[in-house]
């Protein structure tokens, strides 16, 4: 079989035995983000430490109440 005839095959079964809806769910779990969360993680953070982290999220907690 062809890469194409394989994934065709595999398309049908999940629709037969999760639905369209739950094979749809299914093929989300497996999506390929893009960019390197490491590096960008390491942007928005910083040299944030847990503690700061902690702080930060009780504050904003504070102002919705």
């Amino acid at each position: 079989m062809t890469p194409a005839e394989i994934r065709e095959r595999g398309l049908e079964a999940l629709r037969e035995a999760l639905g369209p809806v739950g094979m749809a769910r299914f093929l989300q779990q497996f999506a390929r983000g893009s960019g390197d969360y490491t590096r960008d993680r390491e942007e928005w953070l910083g040299g944030l430490t847990v503690q700061e982290v902690v702080k930060d999220i009780k504050s904003r907690r504070k102002r919705v109440r």
